[in-house]
Parts: C-alpha cells; sequence; structure tokens
C-alpha cells in the first residue's frame, strides 16, 4: 500500500519559503511536491485557505477519488540489489534485465525500466541507506540507548538502582549529548529528546533512530516504516521526520554508535569511582563530562566538536517551537456512556451528547485530556488531579437542553422543595442556613428530596412537619427516614414496640420521634 502525499504539510512548507530539496528532507519527494503545487493551483487552493481545513479535506481537495492504491508489479529485494550494485561492473540496467527475466520465469508482472530506477531512488532516499556523501550541518541528529549503564546507591541501605543513558549525536559535527533515566519507557523517551533539542538550542530536520518499540512500530524492507503514534506526534511538533535505521544495519548510524563508546570511557569509566544517590546529582557530573568530551580536540579534522557545533551547525539549526511539547498517552476505543461523559481513571469527562454510544480515542498528556472521532478532536478537558476518583468534568454546551441536564445549586433545589410543601422548603431552607458554604448543604438537600422517589411526596411532607416540632433545629434525612420507614407520619400507625420520646400531649399530637423502650428489650414484644 502507498500512503497519501501530505499535501496539507507541502503547502505550509511551501509557503514558509522552503524549496523542493529541502522539503524532500522532510520524507517528502519532490516528484509528490510538485504534484501537490500543480493540483492546488488547478483548484485555486492556496496555505491561507488550506490552513483552516483537515488534512483529509485538503487531500480529497486536491485529488478527489484517490485513495491508497496496491502496486501490481513484483517487487525485487531491494536491499540485496543495493549490495549487487556495490560491486564491479553492475549496472542498474544489468540488475533490470534480471528482474525481468526472473518475473518472466515465473508468469508475474514486471516493471519498465524508467519505474525500476524511480522505485530504487524511492527505496534509496525513504529507507536511508547508507551513502558515501559527507553529513549537511543541521540536518540530522541521531539517537540511541546506550549499552552499558550506570547505578545509584541509596546511602542508608547501600542498594542499587541501574541507570540508562540515552545518547544522541548531530553527525556533522559529532557534538553529543547524554541523559540518564531510570527506566526506557516510551514516555521517557520522548522526554529525553525534548531535553536533547533543549541542550541543542533547536531541532533538525530528521531523526534516526534504532528500531525499538518505542518508537517504531514497523519498519518492514519495502513500503513504508510505521512510528508509534507519539513518536510521530513529537517528530510533528519539531518539524522533523523520523528515519529510522535498517535492521541490523549499525552503519545507518554510525555517528550515534560511535558516541556510545565515547560515553563509555568519557562518562562511565571517569565516574567509576564515585558514588551517586540521585538522578540529579548523576545528571549534574553527566553533563560535564560530556562538556569535556565536546570540548576535546579531533584527532583527524581541526577545531573540536564544540566548535564546530557552535560556529558551523548551531546556527543552521530550527528554532524551538514556542511551546514545549506534552508527553501524550494514546487510549483508543472508549465508548461514550449514556451520560454523555467518557471515562478515564474512574473519573468522567464530558463529550457532545450526540456522540453517546459511540467510541472515542483519548489523547491523555500531564495536564489535559482530550477526546478524538477519527482525526476530529470534539472535546478538551483539564486533567483531574491524581488520586481524584468520580470527578465530573462537564462542559455546559455538551448536554442538550433541558432541566433534567441542569447542574444541581441552591436554586433549582428550593424550588424542587417548593413543589413538594411548606415545611419541607423550611428543612431545605434551614439545612443551607447549617453550613458556612452553601455548596456544603447540596448534598444533605438532595437527600431530603430524593425520600420522594421512595415515598409520596404528600407523606416526605408530613415527615418533615414531625421533624420540625422535634427538638432538632435542623432535620436531616437521618431524621426522616425512621419516620417514614415506622410510618409515624400516617396517623393510628405507630410500631407497638416504639415508646415516644418525652411526654405526649392530651390532643394526641404526634411526637417528634421514637426508640426502642425496656419492654422491647424486656422481650415482651418478641
Amino acid at each position: 500500500m502507498v500512503r497519501k502525499i501530505n499535501a496539507k504539510l507541502v503547502l505550509k512548507l511551501r509557503a514558509e519559503g522552503l524549496s523542493i530539496r529541502q522539503i524532500e528532507a522532510q520524507g517528502i519527494s519532490g516528484h509528490s511536491v510538485i504534484k501537490v503545487e500543480r493540483a492546488a493551483a488547478a483548484e485555486g487552493l492556496s496555505w491561507v485557505t488550506a490552513a483552516g481545513m483537515t488534512e483529509s479535506d485538503v487531500y480529497e481537495r486536491l485529488f478527489p477519488g484517490r485513495g491508497q492504491h496496491e502496486s501490481v508489479y513484483t517487487q525485487p529485494e531491494w536491499g540485496s540489489l543495493h549490495k549487487e550494485l556495490a560491486k564491479v561492473g553492475v549496472t542498474l540496467k544489468l540488475l533490470h534485465a534480471e528482474y525481468v527475466d526472473s518475473c518472466q520465469a515465473v508468469g508475474s508482472p514486471f516493471m519498465g525500466y524508467d519505474r525500476f530506477c524511480k522505485t530504487y531512488a524511492q527505496y534509496v532516499r525513504v529507507l536511508g541507506v547508507t551513502s558515501r556523501v559527507g553529513h549537511k550541518a543541521g540536518q540530522t541528529v541521531e539517537v540511541d540507548w546506550s549499552g552499558p549503564t550506570m547505578q545509584l546507591t541509596s546511602p542508608a541501605t547501600g542498594e542499587t538502582t541501574r541507570v540508562y543513558l540515552f545518547v544522541g549525536c548531530l553527525p556533522f559535527s559529532r557534538y553529543g549529548f547524554v541523559e540518564p533515566t531510570l527506566d526506557m519507557r516510551q514516555d521517557t523517551w520522548l522526554r529525553c529528546h525534548v531535553a536533547m533539542f533543549d541542550g541543542f538550542g533547536g531541532s533538525v530536520p530528521r531523526i534516526v533512530p534504532d528500531n525499538l518499540k518505542t518508537g517504531v512500530i514497523q519498519n518492514p524492507p519495502e513500503g513504508e516504516v510505521v512510528l508509534n503514534e507519539a513518536y510521530r506526534e513529537l517528530a510533528a511538533h519539531y518539524s522533523a521526520a523520523v528515519i529510522p535505521a535498517r535492521i541490523r544495519h549499525p552503519k545507518d548510524k554510525a555517528s550515534v554508535e560511535n558516541t556510545v563508546w565515547s560515553v563509555a570511557t568519557w562518562v562511565i569509566a571517569q565516574l567509576r569511582h564515585q558514588t551517586f544517590s540521585s538522578l540529579g546529582e548523576l545528571r549534574a557530573a553527566i553533563y560535564a563530562q560530556m562538556a569535556a568530551f565536546n570540548q576535546e580536540a579531533f584527532q583527524k579534522r581541526a577545531g573540536s566538536r564544540l566548535r564546530v557545533f557552535q560556529s558551523e551547525e548551531q546556527p543552521l539549526l530550527r528554532p524551538l517551537p514556542q511551546t514545549q511539547y506534552e508527553i501524550s498517552q494514546w487510549v483508543y476505543g472508549r465508548r461514550v456512556g449514556r451520560d454523555g461523559h467518557v471515562v478515564w481513571e474512574k473519573n468522567r469527562y464530558s463529550v457532545p451528547y450526540t456522540q453517546v454510544g459511540a467510541f472515542a480515542d483519548l489523547r491523555v498528556t500531564d495536564q489535559t485530556l482530550e477526546v478524538f472521532m477519527g482525526s476530529d478532536r470534539i472535546a478538551s478537558h483539564l486533567l483531574a488531579p491524581v488520586g481524584m476518583v468520580n470527578e465530573y468534568r462537564t462542559r455546559d454546551g455538551d448536554l442538550p437542553d433541558g432541566p433534567g441536564y441542569r447542574e444541581w445549586d441552591a436554586v433549582r433545589i428550593r424550588d424542587w422543595a417548593a413543589r413538594i410543601g411548606e415545611h419541607t422548603t423550611t428543612v431545605v431552607n434551614r439545612v443551607f442556613e447549617s453550613v458556612p458554604v452553601e455548596e456544603q448543604g447540596l448534598d444533605a438537600a438532595l437527600a431530603v428530596l430524593r425520600l420522594t422517589r421512595r415515598y409520596s411526596s404528600a407523606r416526605v411532607e408530613h415527615a418533615c412537619q414531625i421533624a420540625l416540632a422535634s427538638r432538632v433545629r435542623s432535620p436531616r434525612y437521618a431524621h426522616l427516614r425512621p419516620i417514614l420507614e415506622s410510618r409515624q407520619d400516617e396517623t393510628g400507625k405507630r410500631p407497638s414496640r416504639f415508646e415516644p420520646v418525652g411526654e405526649q400531649t392530651a390532643t394526641n399530637e404526634a411526637p417528634a420521634g421514637y426508640v426502642r423502650g425496656a419492654s422491647y428489650y424486656g422481650g415482651e414484644s418478641k
């Protein structure tokens, strides 16, 4: 399958003044750039208009009806072909003739010579096959984990903790960067990239990693590289393209491989006699050692890594984005509940009510939670603090109109109480009067009113009247429920096993409440 051209990105880069050759450094072929420009000119589409459109809408407008296409031609083993081409006397013409003969022998379709050459050139360009051409300043950074590790030692117990080393290197100047970490998880891998670009003071168009699962999902011999979604987002944030090295081809990132061994000498070996108890302490020592490493003079060229970096490469680095990249985590296939919320870490976040029952994808950062339907973001919320559960983050615009979706407040609760009766309203008012902040009385007042779900409004009103006649200044749910359960609100239906508290008036007025008397505990009523 062939991936669609990122037409919106091409229009953006061209609007920023990048040449076709510079855009090719982003992993987009020059032919694709020309196709996008021609289609945009025919459609009258400029970046000013495309900026407000989605990536899929831009592509559909420029190339209507064009999707992903699978090549009908038999693909040769491009890796083996590239090795054969390096041999004396071997040309693409000869290799194409041999390719045609092999296809005819089995009756499979084959490419013409022109397409054969173009496909091979695309293979070399996209997959980053090793070239004898020297590196260009400010174009590439190679990254990897160091095989050798370090350790932290607890001063109290003597226990040791392994420390991993992230290594980055700019191939042109050989300027190195090392960041210590306690693990090699995906978010740690991304944070190391952020720290590296901050240390360089800029970013580059190409990132060349190894094929580790925290960054690269699939790097097939044929076809396109499949990146981890979070890693792809980080590269897009820095306007960079991730071009992983081929599997079992360390020469594709020889600069960082050499730097890894230099780190073993300049950092690990130099610090082997020192003991570190905290990651911050170790980081400061590593930064000092790397500063000395970068200042060391070259053996076979003039200057040092630092000098070449500052004078020739750093001025060509791309400026860092205005906002620092946020580490994100993607969660796929979360169903929108009937209450119009999705659940994350036992908290609920609202989405437009029209999406109830649908499946959404969540992008979670350290501070926010975003909800996506396909490529469209439909909701964004501040993330609930760590440790908080059963928290609702609800936007009024996500819920439909109607009183059933209004937020509970004192006004709404008093309206409900007024519909039940005068004594219920008095109970609710006294609940609010008994708390220093009105919001503290919402749950207590609602508990009283929700008794009408089990008992009639008339019975709840009568129970409130009985409770108000007692010594309790502000009756609550705990006072009203026993009255209703024991039917004290119904005349002549007082249970025999309950005795009144205090003296009863001659007018047979209902008492304030009842407790079990001596006769009950004596066993007479059993």
